[in-house]
């Protein structure tokens, strides 16, 4: 793969055979981030679990102290109070079979989370093979299928972030912006990987944690010594 001038330029000052202690490498991630914008931090776990057994799963969501900083647009399926709840609360779509068929007849995808009543799973489950690959299908274990809409939509404006293992055991979760600085980043960090943590399986073997990395949008990864967490 060809890597730009700035890419290159920052590889060079990463230390691929080094295990960086979570602050150090969230100082030189941003050190090292040359991007014309903000770059978005990302962390990359991998985990000695095996996705392919559902004892072995890993998901949940968690809210990050400082948010992710971006804006998201939340849709909710519900209906009567629950719908003017979830409209008093701020979503930014509320409906129910009206949004099932825009998604289904327009390709529609304006938003980045959907929040759904248990009451409308029925119609909802029809978008599974719509939604599901796009990672955009409500789920209780994410929060996203509850009656309490109210405090759903609070808490994914406030930085609510999703975390599920995929087909390689690895999960990959933004943890903020460039702008963000060390210290909101690491209280972040520490947010998330205290929800994996606490998220083991007890079918899960071995180490649990095998491998952290965290990147910049535009940026080479940075290996974390995973030890400092556990």
């Amino acid at each position: 793969m060809k890597r730009g001038k700035k890419y290159l330029e920052s590889a060079k000052l990463v230390d691929r055979s080094k295990l960086y202690d979570p602050t150090e490498a969230l100082d030189l991630v941003q050190q090292i981030s040359k991007a014309n914008f903000d770059e978005t931090i990302e962390v990359s776990v991998r985990l000695g679990v095996d996705p392919r057994h559902a004892d072995q799963q890993v998901r949940g969501a968690v809210v990050l102290p400082h948010g992710t900083g971006r804006t998201v647009k939340v849709l909710v399926i519900a209906k009567g109070e629950k719908a003017r709840e979830a409209e008093e609360a701020g979503a930014d779509f509320v409906g129910a079979e009206d949004m099932i068929a825009k998604i289904q007849n327009e390709n529609w995808f304006g938003f980045d989370v959907c929040v759904a009543t248990p009451d409308m799973m029925g119609l909802v489950g029809r978008l599974g093979r719509i939604l599901g690959p796009k990672g955009l299908m409500p789920n209780p274990k994410s929060g996203t299928v509850t009656m309490d809409v109210a405090k759903a939509i609070k808490d994914i404006k406030a930085g609510k972030v999703e975390y599920r293992v995929d087909k390689s055991a690895i999960i990959h979760v933004p943890i903020g912006k460039k702008s963000f600085g060390t210290e909101k980043l690491n209280e972040n960090l520490q947010t998330l990987i205290d929800a994996i943590i606490k998220a083991k399986p007890a079918a899960a073997k071995g180490t649990y944690m095998r491998s952290v990395v965290i990147s910049g949008t535009m940026s080479p990864g940075i290996r974390v010594n995973a030890a400092k967490f556990v």
